[in-house]
């Protein structure tokens, strides 16, 4: 009878030897990384993958470690999500493994000599000259004593897994070289480096306990590109084109130079004249706004973002512009491909006259903004109504209309609003934005117009178009002259609720984060000069929110309830009395932005129209009136897709989709929880499709108040929603004073995330 011969698994280790499996190594090896998890059954997984891997002749030490995470990922459920931290536990291994071999030090040090990783990442190009000119030897190696590699232990798989693939700095083999503490120091270093040299250190560890600490996140561009000699630190910027083929085409220029560089970009088209307008008193040859969509939508294509992924560009047109039928059709995925804009988002400017027009039923008008210039003499773009119901708009909306020379359409309001619908619940978009209440509530209304919002809603400044003066020669050059318009950019950052609130940090948490996001504007080198003008401008930030639903759950607070308002109005009020209070201090450090003069900030009108008048607020209004305010435009919550899930917390202020799901990347799919899911908190966490999106809207009114910008705010409804109850999540919405929506994330609905808003 023949013997069968047991099989003998070979493992081939990092420096290319081959030894036998080692069953009680690989045994210890899982027990020290699972020794903080008493609750997961390390015994059986270890049966398992000791099974799988016997099962085969060969590996390498990386396929071992590959395996046991995909073994151990296949455990994690709503019961046992902590298989999630004893992934990252595996992960990291292979990341410390990897750093060490690459950069030559002792695996056992977990992490190497921090001057040497500057030094040579600066050598090869993969750092720029900031750091190393800014910062000695010395000092550099000082910083190195105070990163925490125990800090790394706070990472979810998924968090550490999308640090390590997107945002850690490789050689150009992309090879592992920076570690995840190193990342975030690099980011503190970089945006300390201008501070005076005398304590400039301490506000570097500062910064990077508030990142490695995970009580915030910086925006992905900052994220990536910090540190490094490529790319730029902002999320997004607006343009507003002007109706000119030179100020067309000379935006697409800049919106390509932007996006090669990392941005998203939000485009007002509403000044371009509409299909059939006359260019230079030809009648009916101007093609309207398709066209240059059609540019635009080839210029996300074919202008990607560093490599990273395609160009994100969002296009906003008012809704009383001829052209707004076709406009909205664009997103459609049926009809004529020649009129389609697939890889743009789209957005509605709508103004409190069109929402009381189809709440009564009532008849709309459509103009050509060309027609409207040269008839009337003036814009209706430019103008908001200052109160509810009355103001300067809608006199001269009602002016147009009466006129009898001023041609235009008329179409029931009703209609427009069940186009708009139909391409929401086809495509996710447009995004609304309702002009009025954003106008209102402009602190810098004294110096500009907002037309529009960005790619993901949350921005609201000030806008103007560009115009080319003159162009000459001289000397043997050709000299161009142009009038800058504002161009907006947004500098973001957020808070993660869950960890700052909980663990009660905000104080210590936003002044550093203020600081952080102003030092962005003067580190930046934006490739359009006209967004660097503005950046200095009003100095604006955007800091935001994430980890809404995660904090709820935490405190024990249900979603629909009155509670989970009043909680939102709490503490968004006392975030932007920080917030406030640290861009006045560093004013009375660094001077005031140059538009302080005349702005709400400086009146007080921005403390009487939100109704802040404790003593607190009456010192703070005191404060800002006294030393000015460093930043124009202060909070704004943004997406947070990519950090939040870095952070281990939900995105933005939204409810979470489903208490466990798959996170589906380019070429894996990772099993994910509801953050701390547990006994205690799984009762809060009701999936965001079967939530009442009125008690979201409520939510988002109380926060809304105490923020000077917008929210990246989602509906999420299901496929069988009736067309009268999302009209009434529309109305409801514009009725509680919200100032822009985002997607209508429907459950038959494919949706394309921002990643360049996701701070």
């Amino acid at each position: 009878m023949a013997m069968t011969t047991k099989t003998i698994t070979t493992i081939t280790d990092e420096k290319g030897l081959k030894k036998p499996f080692d069953e009680e190594m690989f045994t210890q090896w899982i027990r020290k990384a699972g020794a903080d998890f008493p609750a997961l059954d390390l015994g059986t997984f270890t049966e398992r993958a000791v099974s799988s891997i016997t099962s085969r002749d060969t590996y390498t030490e990386k396929q071992i470690r590959n395996l046991s995470i995909l073994e151990a990922l296949s455990n994690i459920s709503e019961h046992e999500p902590d298989w999630t931290y004893f992934c990252a536990r595996l992960y990291l291994d292979q990341l410390y493994t990897e750093a060490a071999r690459n950069r030559g030090y002792a695996k056992e040090a977990k992490y190497g000599s921090f001057l040497e990783l500057v030094d040579r990442l600066h050598g090869i190009g993969i750092y720029g000259d900031l750091i190393p000119s800014v910062y000695s030897p010395k000092e550099i190696a000082e910083l190195g004593d105070e990163i925490k590699p125990e800090r790394d232990l706070l990472f979810t798989y998924i968090g550490l897994r999308t640090l390590a693939d997107r945002y850690i700095a490789r050689d150009y083999t992309k090879q592992t070289m920076e570690l995840p503490q190193e990342r975030f120091m690099i980011i503190a270093m970089t945006l300390m480096a201008k501070e005076p040299a005398e304590h400039r250190l301490q506000l570097v560890k500062e910064a990077y306990w508030a990142l490695s600490s995970l009580y915030m996140t910086v925006a992905t561009p900052t994220l990536s590109n910090a540190g490094k000699s490529v790319g730029q630190l902002s999320s997004c910027f607006i343009d507003t084109i002007d109706d000119s083929l030179q100020g067309i085409f000379d935006s697409n220029t800049d919106i390509a130079n932007l996006s090669k560089s990392g941005g998203g970009i939000g485009v007002y088209l509403g000044k371009i004249r509409s299909r059939g307008s006359d260019i230079r008193g030809f009648k009916g040859v101007s093609s309207g706004v398709l066209p240059w969509m059609k540019q635009l939508n080839n210029t996300a294509v074919s202008v990607d973002q560093l490599g990273q992924r395609k160009g994100a560009i969002a296009v906003y047109l008012d809704v009383w512009h001829k052209d707004i039928f076709s406009f909205l059709d664009s997103k459609l995925n049926n009809g004529d491909e020649r009129l389609r804009t697939h890889d743009l988002f789209t957005g509605v400017c709508l103004p409190d006259l069109f929402m009381e027009q189809v709440e009564e039923r009532a008849d709309w008008y459509l103009f050509d903004p060309h027609e409207v210039r040269k008839i009337m003499g003036y814009s209706i773009e430019d103008y908001f109504d200052e109160k509810k119901g009355r103001g300067s708009f809608r006199e001269k909306y009602w002016e147009c209309v009466n006129h009898p020379d001023l041609p235009k359409e008329k179409v029931p309001a009703i209609d427009i609003m069940k186009r708009i619908m139909i391409s929401q619940l086809e495509s996710g978009t447009p995004f609304m934005f309702y002009r009025d209440e954003v106008n209102r509530m402009n602190a810098n209304s004294h110096a500009g117009m907002v037309y529009c919002t960005n790619l993901c809603t949350e921005i609201t400044q000030n806008q103007s178009a560009t115009t080319m003066d003159e162009q000459y020669t001289e000397d043997g050059k050709i000299i161009t002259v142009k009038t800058p318009g504002d161009f907006v950019v947004c500098n973001l950052s957020s808070i993660s609720l869950a960890k700052a609130v909980t663990e009660n940090v905000l104080e210590r948490l936003i002044p550093i984060q203020v600081r952080m996001l102003d030092n962005v504007i003067d580190l930046n080198k934006i490739p359009v000069l006209q967004a660097k003008l503005t950046n200095h401008k009003y100095r604006a930030i955007g800091l935001g929110t994430f980890g809404w639903h995660h904090l709820l759950a935490l405190e024990g607070i249900k979603w629909e309830s009155e509670e989970a308002v009043q909680y939102a109005d709490k503490l968004y009020e006392k975030i932007s009395f920080l917030t406030i209070q640290a861009s006045s201090g560093l004013a009375k450090e660094k001077g005031a932005y140059p538009a302080f003069e005349g702005s709400a900030w400086e009146t007080g009108t921005y403390f009487e129209a939100r109704g802040y008048d404790s003593e607190q607020w009456k010192e703070l209004q005191e404060q800002v009136a006294e030393n000015g305010m460093r930043n124009g435009y202060l909070m704004a919550v943004a997406p947070n897709a990519s950090t939040s899930i870095i952070a281990g917390s939900t995105a933005s202020i939204d409810p979470i989709f489903q208490k466990v799901y798959s996170e589906e990347k380019k070429d894996y799919k990772i099993p994910v929880t509801a953050p701390d899911l547990s006994p205690e908190t799984t009762w809060y966490y009701k999936s965001a499709y079967f939530t009442d999106q009125h008690w979201s809207i409520e939510q988002n009114a109380a926060r809304q108040r105490h923020i000077d910008q917008s929210v990246s705010f989602n509906f999420y409804v299901l496929n069988t929603i009736k067309a009268k109850e999302l009209l009434d999540l529309h109305m409801s919405a514009w009725n509680a004073g919200l100032k822009t929506t985002y997607y209508i994330r429907s459950t038959s609905s494919l949706i394309e995330d921002c990643d360049s808003c996701a701070s």
